[in-house]
C-alpha cells in the first residue's frame, strides 16, 4: 500500500445514534470508492466494519473499527464507532482520534438522545464536523422535520448544502447548493448517477437556500462579508473557500443527504469529506505535556518532526493477540523498528506496520505524520499510551471513561475456571476499558460490571466465544453495612484456664458512632499501665475482625470509635491471642446496647426518555423509595433525576425497556449509605440468618 503524506489524509469518525445507518454509511462508502467490491450491508452480516461474532448476530456495531478507502488521490481513514448507549466509550475513543466527524441522523426519528450526546464528545476536541441525514428513502422520512430538529438542537449553524429529490420511496437523489447541479441516482445500489440540470420544481427552493447558505458563509470571514457586500453574491471558489473555513473553526455544520442502503448521495460526501475537513497539516499541531513538568508541548503535524504517535484503541484477537490501532502525530515511522514508549517509559519493538480494513490487514512499510495504522503483539503498550522520541519526550493525554453503572456477579460453569476467567477478563479488559472485573472481599463473589445489562451480556458472550469460558449471570448481593446509632461501654474479658498457662485478657471499651462515611477509629485512652502496650493493638485487631464479620446480618461495620480506657492483665497467663479474643467480645456486647442498624447504598440515578414516560418513571421510581432530584427537559427528553437504594435498581434496565419501548436510557453511580427501613432491615436479617444455617448444614 502506498505512503500518503499528512495533506493527502483525512481522518473521520462516524458516529450517532444507534439504528441511524453509520455502518451501512461505510459501507456504501467503502464500495462508492472502490476499496470493496461489492455493497455489505448489516443485515447480510458481511459489512467490513461489523466484523465481531456478536456485532453480526445483533446486528449493532459494538466496537469502534477502523477502515480506508482513496477520493479524489486523497485517503480517507474511516473510524465506524457504535451508536447505543452502553459502547459509547469506544466512540470516545474514536473521537479522540478523528480529525473531523460525519454525524448521521435519521431521516425518520431526527436528533436522538446518543445524537446530542456525540455531538459533546466532538464539543470536548473541538472537532469540526458534517451531518448527513440517512434513510432519506424511509417511510415518514422529512426533511423539514429533521432540518428543524438540527437547528433547534445545534443552531443555525447546522445549514443545508443540498435539497432532496423526493423523500421517502420517491428519494432519488441530491441537488448541490454549490455546483447548482441535481444528481439522480439508479434506486439499485449500484451508486450510478447523472449529473443534470435542476428540475423546474425545485428552482425557487435552491435560489432560496442558496442566498441564505451565503450569507452564511460571508459571515465567518471580514474579506468575504467585504467581497459579499460589494457584489451582492460570492462565486463558487469563494463559497467553497468560506465553507472550508467555517467547517475548521467549527462555526458551520454542512449537511447532505443519503440512502445508504440504496447508495444514493455518498459520492457528495465524500466529495465533501476531501473538500471541507481538514487535513492533518490543516490542523497543524498537537498538543500534549511535558512528562517532567506538566507544562503544554505543542509538537507540529509534520513529518519533519520527532516521531510522536498515540495508542488510541486495543483489540483482543484471540488468533493474533493484541493489535494496537495508533495515531502518528508527528515524525515518521517504520517496520522491525524499536521505538519508546513514553507512559511506561520502556523501550518497545515494533513488527510490520499494519492498515486495517476492518479485520483484514494490509502491510505498508512506513507511515506518514497524520496518518493511523496497526501494529500486533506489543509486550508493554496499552490503550491510551504515547510513543515518542526519548529526546523530545511528550505524553499526549488519555480518554477518561465513564465509570459501570451495572453490576453483574458470575460463576464459572466448571468448577476450577475462575483462572480461566481471570486470563480471558484481563484479555478483554485491554480492549474495552469500560468493564470491571473485581472481586468482592465482603461477598467472595466475582462482579463484572459495565454500563448496562447488555454491555455485561456481550462480555459474558465473548468469554463464551473467544475464550471457552461458561459463565452464570447472576443478581449481585447488595453490600450492605451494619453501624451503630447510640452508645455503650462494656467489659471484654476472656479467662480460660488448662493444663499449664491459661489465657487471660480483659479489657473495658466504650464505643460510639461517627458520621457516615467516618469509617473505623480507635483510640488509647489506657493510663497506668492497666493493659501492657504489647497487647494494645491485640485489642484493636480483635475488634476489627468483629468487625469485619458484622453484628446483624453478617455485613461489615462501620463509622463507629471505640476507646480503650481499662482493663487487666495476668503476668503469666495473658498473650496477644487472650486480648484479641477480649476485644472481639467486647465488641460483641457493646453491639448488644449501641443499636445496631442496617445500611444500603443509595445511587444517584438519571433517566432519560420521552417526555410521555415521565409520570409512570417517576411512580415507578416512588415504588423503588427513589427520592426525586429533580427533573428537566431537553428538546422532548425528559431527564429525571434521583435518589435510589441499589437494592432497587439490580434488575431496573429490563423494567425500562418495557416501560418505554425502548426509548428510555439510565445512568447511575454511587451516592452514599442510608439506613434500611425496619421492616426491609428485618428480612434482610432473617435471610442472612437462613443462609448461615445452610451452609452449616
Amino acid at each position: 500500500m502506498r505512503v500518503f503524506e499528512s495533506d493527502s489524509i483525512r481522518n473521520i469518525c462516524i458516529i450517532g445514534h444507534g439504528a441511524a445507518g453509520k455502518t451501512s454509511l461505510t459501507s456504501a462508502i467503502l464500495f462508492d470508492s472502490g476499496a470493496v467490491n461489492r455493497l455489505a450491508r448489516v443485515e447480510d452480516g458481511n459489512t467490513v466494519t461489523d466484523w465481531e461474532d456478536e456485532e453480526i448476530e445483533r446486528k449493532i456495531s459494538i466496537s469502534c473499527a477502523l477502515a480506508h478507502c482513496e477520493w479524489s488521490k486523497r485517503k480517507i481513514n474511516i473510524l465506524d464507532t457504535p451508536g447505543y448507549r452502553p459502547f459509547l466509550a469506544e466512540t470516545q475513543l474514536s473521537v479522540r482520534a478523528a480529525d473531523a466527524a460525519v454525524v448521521v441522523v435519521d431521516a425518520v426519528a431526527g436528533v436522538e438522545v446518543q445524537t446530542e450526546k456525540v455531538w459533546n464528545f466532538c464539543n470536548e476536541y473541538s472537532l469540526p464536523r458534517m451531518i448527513v441525514i440517512n434513510k432519506a428513502d424511509r417511510d415518514n422520512a422529512s426533511s423539514e422535520r429533521t432540518l428543524a430538529a438540527l437547528e433547534e438542537a445545534f443552531g443555525r449553524a447546522a445549514v443545508a448544502l443540498e435539497i432532496p429529490m423526493g423523500m421517502e420511496k420517491e428519494f432519488s437523489g441530491v441537488i448541490s447548493l454549490i455546483t447548482g447541479k441535481a444528481y439522480r441516482y439508479e434506486r439499485d445500489g449500484s451508486g450510478k448517477f447523472q449529473e443534470t440540470e435542476v428540475p423546474a420544481q425545485y428552482q425557487d427552493e435552491l435560489a432560496e437556500r442558496r442566498d441564505k447558505l451565503i450569507e452564511m458563509v460571508a459571515e465567518g470571514s471580514d474579506a468575504l462579508m467585504e467581497k459579499f457586500f460589494a457584489e451582492g453574491t460570492l462565486d463558487q471558489a469563494d463559497l467553497m473557500e468560506g465553507l472550508k473555513i467555517g467547517v475548521g473553526q467549527g462555526s458551520l455544520y454542512p449537511i447532505f443527504y443519503a440512502s445508504s442502503t440504496l447508495n444514493i448521495g455518498i459520492p457528495q460526501i465524500l466529495d465533501a469529506v476531501t473538500e471541507l475537513c481538514p487535513s492533518p497539516a490543516a490542523v497543524g499541531q498537537s498538543t500534549g505535556t511535558d512528562p517532567k513538568t506538566g507544562e503544554p508541548v505543542v509538537r507540529r503535524i509534520s513529518g519533519q518532526e520527532p516521531y510522536s504517535a498515540y495508542v488510541f484503541k486495543t483489540i483482543a484477537d484471540p488468533f493474533a493477540g493484541r493489535i494496537s490501532l495508533i495515531k502518528l502525530y508527528s515524525g515518521t515511522m517504520r517496520s522491525d523498528t524499536v521505538y519508546h514508549n513514553q507512559t511506561k517509559d520502556k523501550s518497545e519493538k515494533l513488527g510490520p506496520l499494519q492498515v486495517p480494513q476492518g479485520k483484514t490487514m494490509v502491510p505498508i512499510g512506513e507511515v506518514q505524520a497524520g496518518d493511523f495504522f496497526a501494529v500486533t503483539k506489543l509486550r508493554e503498550t496499552s490503550t491510551g499510551d504515547t510513543l515518542c522520541d526519548p529526546a523530545h519526550p511528550i505524553l499526549f493525554s488519555s480518554v477518561e471513561l465513564p465509570e459501570p453503572s451495572i453490576t453483574f456477579a458470575i460463576e464459572p460453569k466448571s468448577r476450577g475456571d475462575e483462572d480461566k476467567i481471570s486470563n480471558a477478563m484481563a484479555r478483554i479488559i485491554e480492549e474495552d476499558g469500560a468493564i470491571r472485573y473485581t472481586r468482592d472481599p465482603q461477598t467472595k463473589q466475582l462482579l463484572l460490571a459495565g454500563s448496562d445489562q447488555l454491555h455485561v451480556e456481550v462480555t459474558v458472550s465473548k468469554l463464551r466465544k473467544r475464550y471457552g469460558v461458561e459463565v452464570l449471570l447472576k443478581t449481585p448481593k447488595i453490600p450492605y453495612r451494619e453501624t451503630i446509632r447510640g452508645k455503650a461501654d462494656v467489659q471484654g474479658r476472656h479467662k480460660k484456664q488448662t493444663g499449664g498457662h491459661g489465657q487471660f485478657g480483659d479489657c473495658w471499651i466504650r464505643m460510639e458512632p461517627l458520621p457516615r462515611g467516618g469509617g473505623f477509629e480507635f483510640a488509647d485512652d489506657i493510663f497506668g499501665g492497666a493493659i501492657p502496650r504489647n497487647f494494645i493493638p491485640a485489642v484493636e485487631k480483635g475488634i476489627v475482625e468483629a468487625a469485619e464479620r458484622g453484628y446483624l446480618a453478617g455485613f461489615p461495620v462501620v463509622d463507629f470509635k471505640v476507646t480503650l480506657y481499662d482493663g487487666s492483665f495476668h503476668p503469666v497467663d495473658s498473650s496477644e491471642m487472650a486480648f484479641k479474643i477480649a476485644g472481639r467480645l467486647a465488641f460483641r456486647k457493646a453491639m448488644e446496647s449501641a443499636r445496631p442498624v442496617l445500611l444500603e447504598p443509595v445511587m444517584n440515578v438519571e433517566i432519560y426518555a420521552p417526555q410521555e414516560y415521565a409520570g409512570a418513571l417517576t411512580g415507578d421510581l416512588s415504588s423503588r423509595r427513589g427520592r426525586l432530584q429533580g427533573m428537566d427537559i431537553k428538546r422532548d427528553i425528559q431527564i429525571i433525576k434521583a435518589q435510589v437504594p441499589m437494592a432497587e435498581m439490580v434488575s431496573y434496565s429490563p423494567v425500562l425497556t418495557s416501560m418505554t419501548g425502548g426509548r428510555g436510557s439510565y445512568h447511575m453511580e454511587f451516592s452514599h449509605y442510608d439506613e434500611v427501613p425496619a421492616q426491609i432491615a428485618q428480612k434482610i436479617i432473617e435471610e442472612s440468618s437462613k443462609d448461615k444455617k445452610e451452609e452449616e448444614e
